[in-house]
């Protein structure tokens, strides 16, 4: 039987790396507009995620975006060709990622042993601080790590990683 990785799990993951990383904790937040209320060191580096599936679910696709970024579904078909496109379930989400609702991150790949979910990730993390604030598989807390650490930790276990440009 398959074991999500905790919080804890993913702190220990990144300092066997010796990965920088800081951590914000807080209260459990499941939209943006609620996490929008915590007041966050590195606020421009706030992550979006939307957990997708096309309509035969065969693929799955984790979106991550910068916070404020807006995600137009058809668009997004159109240019990565995909079939028709909806969110995934709770089951899918907790089967595939090993995640519940208002816990979406990119980290939760790492629970993706079959490697079913690819990563589209928003370019602009890249910009200057090259910071992204995701959740560690938790949604009581952010945290904040250099964009190409976890762009390193995707590659690295096998899970496809496409970049959106803005």
């Amino acid at each position: 039987m398959r074991r999500e990785m905790n919080k804890q799990e993913i702190y220990d993951y990144l300092d066997a790396r010796q990965l920088w990383y800081e951590i914000t904790e807080h209260e459990a937040v499941y939209t943006m507009e609620e996490a929008a209320a915590i007041d966050m060191p590195y606020p421009g580096a706030d992550a979006k995620n939307l957990f997708l599936r096309d309509d035969k679910k065969q693929h799955y696709y984790l979106l991550t975006v910068k916070g404020d970024r807006r995600v137009d579904l058809r668009e997004f078909r159109q240019r990565f060709h995909t079939r028709p496109l909806s969110f995934a379930s709770e089951r899918d989400l907790l089967s595939v990622l090993g995640l519940r609702p208002g816990s979406v991150t990119p980290l939760g790949l790492l629970n993706d042993a079959e490697r079913r979910a690819e990563l589209f990730l928003d370019s602009a993390f890249l910009e200057a601080p090259g910071l992204i604030g995701i959740h560690p598989n938790d949604n009581t807390a952010t945290i904040w790590m250099r964009t190409e650490d976890l762009v390193q930790i995707v590659r690295e276990h096998g899970n496809m990683l496409y970049w959106i440009e803005g």
